[in-house]
């Protein structure tokens, strides 16, 4: 049985595990493949600002690497709820575009509100390609942020 069959297994052994009714959907994407819960029960397995999506991903990365053959790398995949993590990265992309939009106008430093490594991450990336534009993380651990300033 291939990784990402094991995977879906396991991922629809959680859920009746905790009861929820859901469809599991595998989307390949560049990153690995996206295992995809579609569920009436979208607001419990999010959780507050997807605190529990966070902890379901952790989860089940965990119990696979130690389902998986020892010979073989785990590979890179993730979990989400009825898009939320897709539309959250949409979202966080457009916050990007939109202040890299002020710091050409300005031509003044923009400073997000503090994000996940995962958050900064997606900002981080989707700047990259702007030759007038660069970024860098500042502050401490859960105060983290992105800042967004002009080229030099």
């Amino acid at each position: 049985m291939s990784q990402t069959q094991t995977i879906k297994e396991l991922i629809e052994d959680v859920l009746n595990m905790l009861t929820v009714d859901a469809d599991v959907e595998i989307l390949e994407t560049a990153e690995g493949p996206q295992f995809i819960i579609k569920t009436q029960e979208g607001r419990l397995l999010i959780g507050e600002n997807g605190k529990n999506l966070f902890s379901l991903n952790h989860i089940i990365k965990k119990i696979a690497g130690k389902k998986m053959d020892k010979s073989k790398d785990l590979m890179s995949f993730s979990v989400d709820v009825n898009d939320y993590q897709a539309k959250k990265i949409e979202e966080l992309k457009n916050t990007a575009r939109l202040n890299a939009q002020r710091v050409r106008y300005f031509k003044k430093e923009v400073v997000l509100r503090p994000m996940s490594s995962f958050e900064r991450r997606v900002v981080h990336i989707t700047l990259e390609d702007c030759p007038d534009i660069t970024t860098e993380s500042r502050g401490e651990e859960l105060r983290r942020q992105v800042v967004i300033k002009p080229y030099p």
